[in-house]
């Protein structure tokens, strides 16, 4: 009878060690979390001062970005002034993928929320990393690629039916 009191005291003795393991675990992943949501929300900051900065400096407007969702798909920038509206995602590693993810969201904001439509569009993506092929696909489809430190493609203006 001892023997068994012993075992089922040294089942709840690991079973508690288990449970704070667990905790210790849970704690961590959101600090991930908080971490990682803290990063993004500062890339997109970053992203949105320096397009800022270049659409000022080189066409001599002045735009204020906001994210915004269309039919539940998020464009991490948009901005308008006058007649230009700019969209800009942003990526930690750009890939081809998310070049073309621009198309398709510009599509989609004139389909369906052509309020927000001007008459000229700008196209950029902000990345900390860029892969060649990004970059030449970007230069083929007319989207400015920028990073902290450089224009990686030229920045276009083109009006938006086009």
């Amino acid at each position: 009878m001892d023997n068994l009191v012993e075992e089922v005291k040294a089942l709840r003795e690991g079973q508690e060690k288990l449970i704070a393991e667990q905790q210790k675990m849970n704690k961590a992943i959101r600090d991930i979390g908080t971490t990682l949501e803290r990063l993004t929300l500062s890339l997109e900051e970053e992203a949105a001062e320096v397009v800022a900065y270049h659409i000022r400096s080189k066409l001599g407007i002045s735009v204020q970005f906001s994210r915004i969702f269309v039919d539940s798909k998020e464009v991490d920038l948009y901005a308008s002034e006058d007649d230009f509206w700019v969209i800009v995602e942003i990526a930690t590693r750009l890939g081809v993928k998310l070049i073309e993810e621009v198309d398709e969201k510009v599509n989609l904001i004139k389909r369906l929320r052509p309020e927000l439509v001007r008459k000229r569009l700008i196209k950029a993506v902000y990345t900390i990393v860029p892969l060649k092929d990004a970059i030449e696909e970007a230069k083929n489809k007319g989207v400015w690629v920028l990073t902290w430190k450089e224009e990686l493609t030229p920045l276009i203006v083109r009006p938006t039916n086009s």
